[in-house]
């Protein structure tokens, strides 16, 4: 979906994303880091179920919620990745205990 127009070196981070392992550049959104690695989607509405990702990418629009770190309803674009993050798509609407 989205790739990296430089090539960014410097300090990176392990997130977990899914299971699966990213380096990713430490310092950039969670919404950047999911985009560059290009996973289709980061939520499903809670109606219809339909695939949604980033896309404002300043927090007004709130298409980016996650669950971060065991957090739902977390918006990726304003969090920063941090080193053994774990990181989930938010299906459908977030569970209330």
């Amino acid at each position: 979906m989205f790739r990296r127009t430089i090539d960014i070196k410097g300090e990176t981070v392990a997130i977990r994303f899914e299971g699966q392992r990213l380096p990713v550049p430490a310092g950039e959104t969670v919404a950047a880091a999911i985009l560059a690695n290009d996973p289709g989607y980061t939520r499903t509405t809670v109606v219809s179920g339909a695939a949604r990702a980033p896309y404002c990418l300043m927090g007004t629009c709130f298409e980016c919620l996650m669950e971060i770190d065991g957090v739902e309803n977390r918006q990726a674009c304003m969090t920063i990745v941090a080193d053994g993050m774990i990181i989930n798509r938010q299906n459908g609407k977030r569970e209330i205990p």
